[in-house]
């Protein structure tokens, strides 16, 4: 796999899980190579105890190589990109695809530097213009607008891609090629060390993967109500979003703000609850799919954006919903 013929697709493991997100980049190469012929290569960091890679076989990469070692336990983005880096000098991928996950965006971006390649971020869109070039689409100005960019030559470009976008319909679990293993790499080597990686949150569902997100904002009143917002999640299969002011007041954690200044969500369902619906909380979730507002102020600027909008009480109007989705879908 030399001479850029390959398009080289990171991976992202949580544990012994590779994340959704990661599938979805997988999907995308493949869509890619049946346009220019390169071959897919997923690439995977992990620990020395190697992940189940059954999920692979929903979209199976031409080749998988594996790099492992005790280096890897623990995401080091400098351990990652330096054994990534050594081995792309190698290989000359054509492309290096990431998703746009929080490690996916830093790594793309170090590899960006070290290989001085193009990096085109958070696309929702990925197009073969001919053998060699290619187009992508992305959002820009908080995502009020889109801009279309050429990446043109015959050098290396790297894309990180939005979540849920590129899902894809999963083959009929097709046949997974030989792993390659590589043990150590003295490449490798980092000047920081990961000791031990702390998980706050409630080890739900990541809200940049969900596909159903129910948010809540200053209307909710007090943390005391999000228990509301979380059973209507959990009847949906979604998780549980918020506004930075909910975030700011300690409410929630951090992990579950969405907005400009949090998470960038893409789901099929968006529910926003009490949310006004400032700039900075529409730039992260104005790309889902279909938006519900839940709002007692009818001018609030959240039902410019939403498809459906529900003027009240959102603590009276949530309980209602549950209990009516619950009736729907589970009988």
């Amino acid at each position: 796999m030399t001479d850029h013929r390959s398009i080289f697709v990171w991976i992202e493991c949580k544990g012994n899980r590779i994340k959704a997100v990661s599938l979805e980049a997988l999907n995308c190469g493949l869509q890619l190579s049946k346009t220019n012929g390169l071959q897919v290569c997923a690439v995977l960091f992990c620990g020395e105890q190697k992940p189940d890679l059954t999920p692979l076989s929903d979209f199976p990469p031409h080749s998988i190589k594996i790099f492992s070692g005790p280096q890897w336990e623990n995401y080091n983005s400098e351990a990652v990109s330096n054994a990534f880096f050594h081995w792309m000098q190698e290989a000359s991928p054509r492309l290096v695809l990431l998703p746009a996950s929080n490690h996916g965006k830093e790594l793309g971006a170090i590899l960006s530097g070290l290989t001085h390649a193009p990096l085109a971020s958070d696309c929702v869109e990925v197009e073969c213009l001919n053998a060699i070039d290619f187009e992508v689409k992305r959002p820009i100005y908080s995502g009020k607008a889109f801009v279309s960019l050429a990446l043109e030559g015959k050098g290396l470009h790297i894309i990180t891609l939005r979540a849920n976008v590129f899902r894809g319909k999963r083959s009929s679990k097709g046949t997974l090629p030989d792993a390659e293993l590589v043990v150590s790499n003295p490449d490798a080597k980092a000047l920081s060390l990961i000791v031990r990686e702390v998980v706050k949150g409630t080890g739900k569902l990541d809200v940049t993967e969900a596909r159903v997100v129910v948010s809540g904002g200053m209307g909710m009143q007090g943390p005391e109500n999000f228990p509301l917002l979380e059973e209507l999640a959990e009847v949906l299969g979604g998780t549980v979003g918020a506004s930075r002011p909910v975030v700011d007041n300690g409410w929630r954690d951090y992990s579950n703000q969405v907005g400009q200044t949090g998470r960038t969500v893409s789901p099929d369902l968006y529910i926003a609850c009490g949310i006004s619906g400032a700039v900075q909380h529409i730039a992260g979730m104005s790309g889902s799919k279909c938006i519900v507002a839940i709002n007692k102020d009818p001018h609030a600027p959240i039902f410019s954006i939403a498809q459906y909008g529900i003027v009240g009480d959102v603590l009276e109007i949530i309980p209602l919903l549950t209990t009516e989705f619950k009736k729907i879908l589970h009988g």
